[in-house]
């Protein structure tokens, strides 16, 4: 068994596992599913996702608790984000109830791999729904494949919890009325030039703007921002441009109804961005990773708590204390596997 300090030196990286789930759509239904071994993908040449990009994912994770528990945090909320993307995409739902039962069988199946209770590391689970079925013209396939593989990771960024610097891209990440607001894969796909760009330059992150009027502040290639005001109000972006982040949505409850903060989801400016004390890019992954500084094409925005980020910190405290069991989680957050 591994030690905690080994756990903790994990990376946010592939890992396989010895068991995922597979499910199979053809001939307008889902099959039963199950467990398999084999973690390749056989698909045509001429498979919707390689021709048209029809795919779209999830991330989750499970944790040991305090008290010795497998669970894992608000899966429901991936079920029916899955549902909502493949809405988007034509791409056939996979029952929400059913997407609970597979989560439970994968983190069973590997429970070895999840990371004991006091490491940074967790069990993180990927579900993902492409198209399989062969296509030439563009048109939605008539096959599908469900799967959830899993890995043990560590931290997102691999300095751990560390103030990062970000970078006003040039590119626009999503469109208005596009795919912004759904997990699908294009969505990531381009944005990697733009972040391999970013990275050699120094940055940690791209930070994108809203692409009709290149003035709001939308989010980062994988995480949603949240501000913080001198006077300690919650403020995070609001369009419909931009992922409805779980992570996000349950800082917002934590900081309301736990912490006692105001809480505000407005259009938020880039030139109102120097006015906040703290910034911080938030998702499954990283939880919450605070930034020191956004770079505007050689001008920057400096937060004054940036180093430090204390209400942003306690923000983190809290929610992973509600995720591990050492705070009392909201009704129907915490989803025991065993």
């Amino acid at each position: 068994m591994k030690s905690t300090e080994e756990w903790n030196r994990l990376t946010f990286s592939y890992s396989r596992t010895p068991l995922r789930f597979v499910a199979h759509y053809a001939n307008g239904r889902w099959d039963e599913g199950g467990l398999t071994e084999k973690s390749e993908v056989v698909i045509n040449e001429s498979a919707g996702v390689l021709q048209y990009a029809q795919t779209c994912f999830e991330g989750l994770k499970a944790y040991t608790a305090k008290d010795g528990r497998i669970v894992c945090f608000r899966p429901d909320l991936n079920a029916r984000r899955l549902a909502d993307s493949a809405r988007a995409l034509e791409i056939p739902v996979f029952p929400e109830d059913k997407f609970l039962e597979a989560v439970k069988k994968v983190v069973a199946a590997n429970r070895e791999f999840v990371p004991p209770y006091g490491s940074e590391a967790s069990l993180y689970l990927r579900p993902t729904l492409f198209a399989t079925g062969p296509v030439l013209g563009v048109k939605p396939a008539a096959e599908y494949e469900f799967r959830i593989f899993c890995s043990p990771v560590g931290a997102y960024f691999q300095n751990g919890i560390h103030p990062l610097t970000l970078k006003v891209a040039d590119s626009d990440r999503a469109a208005p009325h596009g795919t912004g607001h759904v997990k699908a894969g294009l969505n990531y796909a381009m944005s990697m030039r733009a972040g391999v760009q970013a990275h050699a330059a120094g940055f940690d992150e791209n930070l994108y703007l809203d692409s009709a009027t290149r003035t709001f502040v939308e989010e980062t290639g994988g995480a949603n921002v949240i501000f913080i005001t001198k006077d300690g109000k919650f403020v995070t972006p609001h369009s419909t441009t931009i992922l409805p982040s779980i992570t996000r949505r349950s800082l917002e409850y934590v900081a309301e109804h736990l912490l006692g903060m105001s809480v505000e989801e407005r259009p938020v400016r880039l030139s109102e961005a120097a006015d906040f004390a703290e910034c911080g890019l938030c998702g499954t992954a990283a939880v919450i990773s605070p930034v020191l500084k956004i770079n505007d094409h050689g001008k920057e925005i400096v937060f004054p708590d940036g180093e430090t980020s204390p209400v942003l910190m306690k923000l983190r405290e809290t929610l992973t204390g509600i995720q591990r069991g050492e705070t009392e989680a909201p009704e129907g957050w915490i989803f025991p596997v065993e």
